[in-house]
């Protein structure tokens, strides 16, 4: 739900296209800030009344670029260039220009959200159709061998951390 509608943006733009009142004036009179009604009226001429509908979205890094390339070559403002390719929010641009200067195009490119998954442990491939050991090749049964080996090493360690931390918490309690 936003804040204000787009009939309510509407209605102030096309008070401020009219010559009703200046930005301050207008937006003193309904309750905003001059530098939002400026950003509606700069999106309705851009874009129409499509710059004034409530848009989310995301932008893959070769926007971003173009976008700061754009900014940096004609010289504009971020309020300019984000009403030009309709960012709804200025201090995106802002975002991407730090992170540009700070880590190149790899710093532009979405980060994975959310908590990360869990490692999951890799089992040996599954032979297929020999079933024996006797089928197998050397090589395979080697390469089993190593897996088995690694994974008895491992569980042992674990068994030994485990032990150890036992054995602490029980010095700790005494």
């Amino acid at each position: 739900m936003t804040k204000y509608d787009e009939q309510f943006k509407q209605q102030v733009v096309s008070a401020y296209l009219r010559g009703d009142s200046g930005f301050d004036a207008l937006a003193a009179r309904h309750g905003l800030h001059s530098g939002m009604l400026q950003r509606w009226v700069a999106a309705y001429r851009a874009h129409g009344r499509a710059g004034l509908q409530s848009k989310y979205s995301s932008y893959d890094a070769r926007f971003k670029l173009r976008v700061l390339q754009h900014m940096q070559r004609d010289e504009l403002s971020l309020r300019e260039v984000s009403a030009l390719y309709d960012i709804r929010d200025a201090g995106s641009v802002a975002r991407w220009a730090r992170l540009y200067d700070e880590g190149g195009i790899n710093a532009l490119t979405p980060r994975p959200r959310g908590r990360p998954r869990k490692m999951v442990t890799s089992l040996p491939p599954k032979p297929t159709e020999a079933g024996t050991p006797d089928e197998r090749s050397r090589e395979e049964l080697l390469k089993e061998n190593e897996y088995l080996r690694a994974e008895v090493a491992y569980l042992k360690k674990l068994d030994a951390l485990l032990a150890k931390k036992q054995a602490a918490q029980k010095k700790k309690r005494k």
